[in-house]
C-alpha cells in the first residue's frame, strides 16, 4: 500500500455477474468524487474495450465509457441493473504467476488496459466485482510496480460483489440478502405447485463454488432440503480417473457420488411420503456441476477465468431425470420431478434496504481509502455496524498463483446447523 497522488478524474468499473444493489455503489462512489471536485466516469461493460484498447482507435465516450455526473446519479441507488453494463472480460487471463509479468506477450492486456486509463486521463480505478475481478485488480496493481521509473502510476480499490456470498474478507457482499429473499419466494411458489400437484421439484440456485446462496434460499424458502460443494466434499465425494483431452495424460478429480447422492435424495423423499407429503423442493447449488463425472462435461466450454459454462450442463433435469429414475428403481413407483434454474432473475431484481446501505457505505468507502487514506490496493469491506475496513489485496489472494480463496460454509458450523434443522429429517429406512 503506498499514498496516492491528488485524484482528479476516476474511472470505476464493474465486471462479472449483476448483482442487486449495483447502482447504489457506483453511484455513492461517483458521488463521493464529485461532491470533492473531481470526475468520475463509468467504464462501460467491464474491461472489455479497455483490454482492446489501441491509440489508433481512441475510447468513445457513450460506447466505451461514461460521465457519471450529478444528473445522471439522480435517484440511482434503488435503480435495478448495472448503469455501466458488465461483462467478464479478463486482461489477467494469461497472468498466473508473479514471473508472467515479465512476459509481455502475456501482460499486453493489461498494458492495454493501462494504456486506455491514461488515455482517459484516469487518475485511479475503482473496480467492482467477484474474486474473479479482484484477482483481475491485483495483477493489475502488480503490473505496474513492473513499469519503468516515473510513470505514472494509477491506484486501485476493489469493492466486494457476488451474490453467491462467498468472498474472505467481508462477511456479506451487497446483493446477496436481495437475492436470497427473491429466490425464496420462488422456491416457497414451487411449494404450493408441488403440493397442488403432488411432485417434487429440483431447483439448481446459483452458487458457482460455495452454498450460501443456496442455502439462505432454501431456509428463507421453507425447501426439503439443500445440498452444496460443502455437502459434497463432505460426505459424497469419490474419485474419477480420465485422460486430459489436451496432454494426452492421466488424471484423477474428485467426483460427485451419484448414487449415493440420489440414494439420499430418495430418502428424503420417502420420508416425506411417510408424514403424509407427498411433495417438496430439493435445493442443489449450481457449483454440483463442476463434480460431475467428465461424461456430462464433454463438450462444455469454459469462460476467460476457466469456469465451465455451468448453464450448459443443464444440471437440475440431468439430476432431475436421475432421480426419477432412481425413484421408481427402488420404490417401482413414478412421481414427477421437475429440474428448474433459479438465479438469474434475482441478480437484477430491485435491491433491498440493507444491500443499499451496504453497497452505498462500499462506494463512499472507495473515496475514503483512495483520498481520505491514500491507500493503493486493497478491497473496501464492512465490520459490525457498516464500519470501514480496507483489506490489502496480499491477505486475500495468493502470492504464488495469484488465484483468491473459496470462503465455504464450514460444515457444523451455527448457519449450516439452521439449514439442517429447518429441512426434513431423513429417515434413511424405507
Amino acid at each position: 500500500m503506498s499514498n496516492a497522488p491528488g485524484i482528479k478524474r476516476v474511472a470505476i468499473l464493474f465486471a462479472g455477474g449483476p448483482a442487486p444493489a449495483a447502482n447504489a455503489v457506483i453511484s455513492a462512489a461517483a458521488a463521493s468524487f464529485l461532491r470533492n471536485d473531481s470526475e468520475a466516469i463509468g467504464i462501460k461493460h467491464g474491461y472489455s474495450s479497455l483490454m482492446e484498447y489501441d491509440a489508433s482507435r481512441p475510447l468513445v465516450e457513450g460506447r466505451d465509457y461514461i460521465p457519471l455526473t450529478h444528473e445522471i446519479l439522480s435517484r440511482t441507488r434503488n435503480a435495478q441493473g448495472i448503469m455501466i453494463g458488465t461483462a467478464r472480460a479478463n486482461p489477467g487471463k494469461n497472468v498466473s504467476s508473479p514471473s508472467h509479468l515479465d512476459d509481455l506477450e502475456r501482460v499486453a492486456p493489461l498494458q492495454k488496459t493501462y494504456d486506455a486509463l491514461c488515455s482517459l486521463e484516469v487518475d485511479a480505478l475503482i473496480s467492482i466485482g467477484g474474486d474473479d475481478t479482484l484477482k483481475t485488480a491485483n495483477k493489475f496493481c502488480m503490473f505496474q510496480k513492473k513499469l519503468p521509473a516515473g510513470a505514472k502510476k494509477i491506484p486501485v480499490v476493489h469493492l466486494p460483489k457476488t451474490i453467491d456470498n462467498d468472498y474472505h474478507g467481508i462477511d456479506f457482499t451487497f446483493g446477496f440478502f436481495t437475492a436470497v429473499d427473491f429466490l425464496a419466494t420462488e422456491i416457497r411458489n414451487l411449494i404450493y405447485d408441488a403440493s397442488a400437484g403432488r411432485a417434487f421439484f429440483l431447483a439448481e440456485a446459483m452458487g458457482r463454488s460455495a452454498g450460501w446462496l443456496a442455502y439462505g434460499a432454501a431456509m428463507a424458502g421453507e425447501a426439503s432440503l439443500v445440498l452444496s460443494v460443502e455437502d459434497i466434499i463432505g460426505e459424497f465425494l469419490t474419485q474419477e480417473t480420465h485422460v486430459n483431452e489436451v496432454t494426452g495424460e492421466s488424471q484423477t478429480r474428485p467426483i460427485m457420488d451419484i448414487d449415493i447422492v440420489l440414494n439420499y435424495m430418495v430418502d428424503l423423499m420417502l420420508t416425506r411420503e411417510k408424514e403424509g407429503k407427498e411433495f417438496g423442493v430439493i435445493v442443489i447449488a449450481e457449483g454440483l456441476a463442476e463434480f460431475l463425472p467428465m461424461k456430462y462435461l464433454e463438450g462444455v466450454p469454459r469462460d476467460d477465468h476457466g469456469h465451465i459454462a455451468i448453464s450448459e450442463v443443464n444440471l437440475n433435469r440431468r439430476l432431475a431425470k436421475l432421480l426419477t429414475d432412481k425413484y421408481t428403481e427402488r420404490t417401482g413407483r413414478h412421481r414427477k420431478i421437475n429440474g428448474v434454474q433459479l438465479g438469474y432473475e434475482a441478480r437484477c431484481t430491485k435491491p433491498h434496504a440493507f444491500d443499499v446501505m451496504l453497497g452505498s457505505q462500499l462506494g463512499v468507502g472507495a473515496y475514503r481509502a483512495l483520498v481520505e487514506e491514500g491507500l493503493n490496493g486493497v478491497m473496501v469491506s464492512v465490520e459490525g455496524q457498516l464500519e470501514l475496513i480496507y483489506q490489502p489485496f496480499e491477505k486475500l489472494v495468493d502470492p504464488e498463483t495469484l488465484v483468491t480463496k473459496v470462503r465455504f460454509i464450514e460444515t457444523g458450523c451455527d448457519y449450516h446447523k439452521l439449514a439442517r434443522f429447518l429441512e426434513t429429517q431423513v429417515n434413511t429406512e424405507e
